[in-house]
């Protein structure tokens, strides 16, 4: 079963750009996986660039078969199935970035302040 998850970051205007994950979202995978792996602003921001997540893994990786995962590498559903409209989304606020994301079934968000990972619990 999916544990759905969000990744956010926030931008300065106080806008938060953020993509949905598929896959083991939960604390202990993805938010270990953020806090180990995605510290660096321009891997943060590649992350979000590819857009919408079906696994979240400590490298970005290059484009594979959706069903043939590389050991240790993301799989996106734009990149790696070819989907369209599955890029990074831009909201308003906090709250209406955890209202979006909540209707989407997520169970956990990521942010990133600028300076660390925030977790949510939805």
């Amino acid at each position: 079963m999916a544990t759905r998850f969000t990744v956010g970051k926030e931008m300065k205007d106080g806008s938060i750009r953020s993509i949905y994950g598929h896959w083991d979202g939960y604390p202990a995978h993805a938010g270990n996986i953020l806090n180990e792996h995605y510290t660096e602003l321009s891997k943060i921001d590649q992350l979000l660039t590819l857009g919408d997540l079906s696994s979240i893994d400590k490298d970005i990786g290059e484009q594979h078969e959706f069903d043939n995962r590389p050991p240790d590498s993301c799989t996106f559903y734009g990149r790696d199935r070819g989907e369209t409209g599955v890029g990074p989304i831009v909201h308003e606020s906090l709250d209406g970035w955890m209202d979006y994301r909540k209707g989407n079934g997520c169970e956990y968000g990521y942010l990133w302040d600028g300076l660390c990972w925030i977790t949510f619990k939805f």
